[in-house]
């Protein structure tokens, strides 16, 4: 076959490929894994686990171990119809939103209030970007000033926000012009999926999830404006809007896993709507809000692990490295995990394959660990410590695949 004509047959495949991951055709049959899990495999170091894993096959059926973390934001831009339609596909049991509201006070799917301008395109929009709290200021290398702009889902009403079109979360903090700050996606992401993908309403996104069978994991996010805003919208309105929305959908308590950074919501719900704060979610962010905070340090955990389960919480949701240690140069459970199980506590960690590549030690997400990873495959060694050691319930991933394709090797739910 001739070099332009195999060329063309190349070029054809992979547009079907594209077209098919993205079609709004639902979700049915087998979970789609394609080759990244298997990649991770031939990438460990050896050992039984790995020949455990090769040895795995399909077919591989959705797992409510394998939570959707913003879609599937490793390829498609987060918290979009097509990033949610491809986890489903990949076999996410779990799909989440991330919950912000707009100016007219509807939710809205955001990973944070303020982060229109790295997410969406409302800065190339000069009728919506004058909107923006904070408008475009370009950098200045002579001063060292780094470009930034600040453009909130309550800068918008829900009509406007429906306007914007989604692109990868990235910004460029040293571009002097509005295209060179949007356009900063991470070359270990791709552009491909950007192209007509849609944004969500927190009621879509109930729809959506509904539709498919699956189960939800909405977050209410902390407000980055003051409260209440607009002088009355309260943080316990925002918070009780939020379990409104499933009421009036008719979903079933059972199938929502609420959830939020601030204890005070998962208090609020384990009060208010006791059906749905029995499996609500405590974020744990401690390390970053907490003075001196040591996943090893039980003192250093404030309120402790006790003191949460007397409170009601159930789940307790920290970063993965704060669930695992490095003794004798193994990936074993950290003082946290044993404590947490010690209390009742059952177990989510996120966010897997968020890093990117693992070949420097992983960065946030693997920083207890750090001296034994070197390598993609790892995240599997670290997963594999995380079900069977420490027995976690489910585990974020930004390409659920890997969850999925983990969670039925070893049988989990």
């Amino acid at each position: 076959m001739p070099r332009h004509i195999r060329l063309q047959a190349a070029a054809v495949f992979v547009l079907s490929l594209a077209a098919a991951s993205a079609s709004a055709q639902a979700p049915g049959g087998p979970a789609e894994l394609g080759p990244r899990p298997f990649q991770l495999v031939d990438q460990m170091k050896d050992g039984p686990l790995k020949d455990e894993l090769a040895r795995c096959r399909g077919p591989f059926a959705t797992k409510n171990f394998s939570i959707s973390h913003r879609g599937a934001p490793l390829q498609f831009p987060e918290h979009t119809r097509e990033g949610y339609l491809a986890a489903a596909r990949m076999g996410a049991g779990v799909i989440e939103c991330d919950v912000a509201f707009t100016k007219d006070r509807e939710l809205v799917c955001r990973h944070a209030q303020c982060d229109l301008a790295t997410t969406t395109d409302i800065l190339a929009r000069p009728e919506l970007a004058a909107k923006c709290s904070e408008g475009f200021t370009p950098a200045d290398p002579a001063s060292g000033r780094k470009a930034r702009a600040t453009c909130c889902t309550s800068d918008l009403t829900l009509a406007e926000f429906k306007t914007l079109k989604p692109k990868m979360d990235a910004a460029n903090p040293n571009a002097t012009n509005v295209a060179d700050y949007m356009n900063a996606t991470a070359r270990w992401r791709t552009d491909l999926y950007v192209d007509r993908a849609t944004l969500m309403s927190h009621k879509d996104y109930i729809a959506l999830v509904k539709s498919l069978g699956l189960k939800f994991t909405p977050e209410l996010k902390a407000p980055d404006v003051a409260m209440p805003f607009d002088g009355d919208y309260t943080q316990d309105a925002y918070a009780q809007q939020m379990i409104d929305d499933y009421k009036a959908a008719g979903v079933a308590p059972s199938d929502v896993y609420a959830q939020s950074f601030q204890l005070r919501d998962v208090l609020y719900w384990l009060k208010a709507e006791p059906a749905f704060g029995a499996q609500a979610v405590y974020l744990d962010g401690r390390d970053e809000t907490g003075r001196g905070f040591d996943n090893m340090k039980p003192e250093s955990w404030s309120p402790s692990m006790q003191e949460l389960a007397d409170q009601g919480v159930k789940i307790l949701a920290p970063p993965l490295w704060m669930l695992v240690t490095v003794r004798d140069g193994r990936i074993v459970p950290s003082r946290y995990a044993e404590e947490a199980k010690k209390a009742g506590l059952g177990l989510i960690s996120w966010s897997l394959e968020r890093s990117g590549p693992l070949k420097d030690g992983g960065g946030y997400y693997y920083q207890s660990v750090k001296p034994v990873i070197d390598r993609d495959g790892d995240a599997l060694t670290l997963l594999d410590v995380l079900a069977r050691d420490i027995g976690v319930i489910g585990v974020f991933s930004d390409w659920p695949a890997t969850t999925t394709f983990y969670a039925n090797c070893m049988k989990l739910n």
